[in-house]
């Protein structure tokens, strides 16, 4: 008799974060597990895509789940998002949520201009508002990238949601520069915005308690086998990439896209002394409180295997 299958659902997120999820879900890895996995794109989020301005916030305005909040509702029970983010949500979390894993997606952002801004290198941006996301990976990269080139009060940084929107800021002169991931950036630079600074980062993925052990390992399979296809020919999926943007700022061909920008690498055990660096960087700059240590975000066999702990054979 077989089994039945199991059910989750994982939130959609911008098509270059969410890559592994899609592809395992086009190409039956989920079923082949024994999952059956629903896809959800939150309706916050849905309504932030179809704004296509957005009102300029400061950073006490934001609250850390932003569009991710439904899992504190049950609306989904695993997520993707920046290594950072996912540290301060899994603080704030009221529903249990721990972080199980590095995310299969390697991001990059960049902070570009229009191509008739005065600024060229990152030490113009001294004193200049920067559009990012708040509690996002925008946020955190660009206080990353422009650290070392000024003095840390000259690094400002304003809230616009989410990358069209900050892209259209940027478009119609609203604010000066703005941090975007892809197909933005390839957007950009389609259009001759200049690029100032770029860098790649990790990001984590978290889960409510209802992830136990075996749907844990199932998912992670999945994954891999994604990432391996991925890796093996990422063409036929860019479109869901180009599909983002859409056609009345730029027509964004498949070919636009820098394909060594995307990167994907087998999902990840996350260990101690990954986890210290980026808690480090928080607590020094009052992003997170410096009671919330490895063994309070990072949850059961996660940990154990961050710590070195052999892991099930897959």
């Amino acid at each position: 008799m077989t089994a039945p299958l199991k059910k989750t659902r994982i939130e959609l997120n911008n098509a270059v974060f969410s890559l592994p999820d899609i592809v395992a879900k086009a190409e039956g890895y989920f079923l082949d597990e024994g999952v059956d996995v629903e896809l959800v794109l939150p309706e916050k989020r849905k309504a932030m895509i179809a704004a296509a301005d957005a009102p300029i916030k400061q950073h006490s305005a934001i609250q850390s789940f932003l569009w991710h909040e439904g899992i504190e509702r049950g609306e989904f029970s695993v997520y993707h998002a920046c290594e950072w983010g996912q540290m301060r949500r899994t603080q704030d979390t009221c529903a249990g949520v721990k972080v199980i894993t590095k995310r299969a997606a390697v991001s990059t952002q960049a902070i570009i201009v229009r191509g008739d801004s005065p600024y060229n290198v990152p030490q113009d941006l001294a004193d200049v508002e920067v559009a990012v996301n708040y509690h996002a990976g925008s946020h955190y990269i660009t206080l990353g990238m422009l650290a070392g080139f000024m003095k840390p009060g000259q690094v400002k940084t304003v809230h616009i949601g989410v990358p069209n929107q900050r892209f259209k800021a940027v478009m119609d002169g609203r604010i000066q520069a703005a941090a975007v991931m892809e197909p933005w950036i390839s957007a950009a630079e389609k259009l001759g915005f200049k690029v100032i600074c770029e860098a790649f980062y990790n990001g984590l993925e978290v889960a409510d308690p209802s992830v136990d052990t075996e749907l844990f390992d199932a998912l992670r399979r999945a994954h891999i086998r994604a990432v391996d296809r991925i890796n093996q020919d990422i063409r036929p999926w860019l479109h869901h990439l180009t599909a983002e943007v859409p056609a009345d700022i730029v027509k964004l061909e498949t070919s636009d896209l820098h394909l060594p920008r995307l990167r994907y690498n087998h999902p990840e055990f996350y260990s101690p002394a990954e986890f210290q660096r980026t808690y480090d960087f928080m607590v020094e700059r009052g992003l997170i409180n410096p009671e919330s240590t490895f063994d309070k975000l990072v949850g059961g066999r996660a940990a154990d295997l961050g710590r070195g702990v052999a892991p099930l054979a897959s």
